[in-house]
């Protein structure tokens, strides 16, 4: 039995197997916690498999996570399959739609820079593929979260477009796709600085934007942005990891946060994807100016720097069946600000 939270180490499920559940929701029902992300148990450039389906793991104490399988299978056997292990499948994010007596699941292909969207009647499935293809608004989609107003029912998406935007916008009704025009939260960004990682919450009548820069698997400084509406406007507030001498956001990538039933506390969750690369800040320096160079010619970079984004999980194959949790408290301020400091290990108080 585990009685804490250890951020950064490996996290054991009930029957002492490595917890795979990356880019990950979790959602409270019931009493129980559902602990939903990517499958990357048998990732491997070798095999061509980059997500083996969607797994859930349940708990009541947030420290101990029971298997529940995947919820989304992969279909290794139909290679035309969006769920074919080879697809690059990320992020998966689900919806109760009370109306429709129904859950949304959205899922991101990196790959191809859409959504698909399927539906189940139970949160641990059977899912059924509703639309394999979606680019709202006619741009290629990336990293987003969904969000849901319990007063109303209305639901929202937060998505980067286009690798230079992160836009907002209501859902329909059925929450498969989007309705009415989108608002514009950043723009006419590039790499590294491209806003990413997108999760959005609400606390105390503000609604939350956190996001990370666009370096891969690489970790990178996060930031947040702050409005008193769903559609905003919103306000950058910086990077709320507080004395992070990486400067990599402790050496992860927010992927959510939810709020403990009950309790005023709220807690970030992350993947260190490349656990067995850390990265400094005077690493993350480099890199980011070689990136930047090729969208800025000013922008003076050496060979050296060059070779070594060439050596790293920026650029060469990651294996990701080695990452950790990053799972760390909100702090906020009296002002409202939002921030994230280091613990080794905590409690849920």
């Amino acid at each position: 039995m585990q009685h804490a939270i250890y951020p950064g180490q490996p996290w054991l499920d009930t029957k002492g197997e490595r917890i795979q559940a990356h880019g990950a929701q979790v959602i409270y029902e019931n009493g129980t916690y559902y602990w939903i992300g990517e499958n990357k148990e048998l990732t491997s450039e070798e095999k061509d498999i980059w997500t083996w389906g969607i797994r859930c793991y349940s708990s009541r104490d947030l420290y101990n996570w029971q298997d529940e399988g995947l919820i989304i299978p992969p279909e290794p056997e139909y290679p035309d399959s969006i769920l074919h292990p080879s697809r690059k499948l990320d992020r998966p994010h689900i919806l109760y739609n009370r109306a429709a007596k129904r859950y949304v699941c959205w899922l991101k292909y990196c790959d191809t820079n859409h959504f698909a969207v399927l539906t189940a009647e139970k949160l641990l499935g059977p899912y059924t593929i509703v639309n394999p293809f979606l680019q709202p608004y006619g741009k290629q989609s990336g990293d987003y979260d969904l969000a849901l107003n319990p007063a109303t029912g209305d639901g929202y998406l937060y998505y980067e477009a286009d690798h230079n935007a992160v836009l907002a916008a209501r859902l329909n009704a059925d929450y498969t796709d989007v309705t009415g025009e989108p608002v514009t939260i950043y723009a006419d960004q590039h790499p590294p600085f491209t806003r990413e990682g997108v999760t959005h919450f609400t606390r105390a009548g503000k609604h939350y934007l956190v996001t990370s820069g666009m370096t891969g698997y690489m970790p990178n400084p996060s930031e947040v942005a702050v409005a008193d509406d769903w559609l905003g406007p919103y306000t950058v507030q910086g990077d709320p990891h507080v004395n992070d001498d990486s400067r990599a956001s402790f050496n992860s990538q927010i992927s959510g946060v939810f709020q403990v039933a009950g309790r005023d506390m709220y807690i970030a969750i992350a993947d260190r994807w490349v656990p067995d690369y850390p990265v400094t800040a005077e690493l993350y320096e480099r890199l980011a100016r070689v990136v930047a160079s090729n969208f800025d010619k000013s922008v003076q970079v050496s060979q050296e720097d060059v070779q070594m984004l060439l050596a790293s999980p920026m650029v060469r194959h990651s294996d990701t069946s080695k990452a950790n949790y990053v799972w760390l408290p909100i702090i906020f301020t009296a002002d409202g600000k939002m921030q994230i400091r280091w613990l080794d290990e905590f409690e849920i108080i």
